[in-house]
């Protein structure tokens, strides 16, 4: 129980920081009917690599340094197009709330948007793979550690997904819309900025 709850706790206080997917995931998730597609790609992402962190850390770490600027450049150019896309929603005024049965992404360009998002972000490995995957090494049970870790991002990307919607009701108007795509927009350049300090 406690490498189980090691692994909760510790999935939880990475994951739940406000970083570029989870704001992609609670945006994209009140535009999007695909809810589901979008939390199942960002848990199968998560799920894979805290595994790959527990089970191979020490041979993974060894590879990252050389891959590293290439997911840190491949991360700044994506984040910067998912913002020039929020700043020109902000701009033309697309007030996309009445949307109710179609999206102008389908379900598989929205799980490749997910899988980008999910994995040209330097951190997400850095997280799980380094730190996660170091702690739940010392683990009595690595394994348990690895299934609360788990267990982790799918209860977080399944609330998200799920009170998305919520959220939606309070930007019930084309000016709220528009602030908030400046806010995404501002925020995803930022953590864009923010990832050379890597280099």
């Amino acid at each position: 129980m406690e490498s189980l709850f090691t692994g909760l706790t510790m999935g939880l206080s990475l994951i739940v920081a406000i970083g570029a997917q989870n704001i992609w995931v609670l945006s994209q998730s009140m535009r999007s009917e695909h809810r589901f597609t979008i939390a199942s790609v960002c848990i199968l992402c998560d799920v894979g690599l805290i595994i790959l962190g527990v089970f191979f850390a020490v041979k993974m770490q060894a590879y990252l340094p050389s891959l590293l600027p290439v997911f840190v450049w491949g991360g700044v150019l994506f984040l910067s197009w998912l913002a020039y896309q929020a700043l020109c929603r902000a701009y033309k005024g697309q007030y996309q709330l009445n949307i109710s049965s179609s999206s102008d992404q389908n379900r598989f360009q929205i799980a490749a948007a997910a899988f980008s998002i999910s994995l040209l972000n330097p951190h997400v490995y850095l997280d799980t793979v380094i730190l996660l995957g170091n702690i739940g090494g010392m683990q009595e049970r690595p394994n348990v550690f690895a299934f609360g870790a788990a267990l982790a991002s799918v209860f977080w990307f399944s609330v998200l997904t799920y009170f998305a919607p919520k959220l939606k009701i309070w930007l019930n108007s084309p000016l709220r819309w528009r602030v908030f795509d400046c806010f995404i927009a501002a925020f995803l350049i930022l953590i864009a900025i923010k990832l050379l300090d890597v280099l």
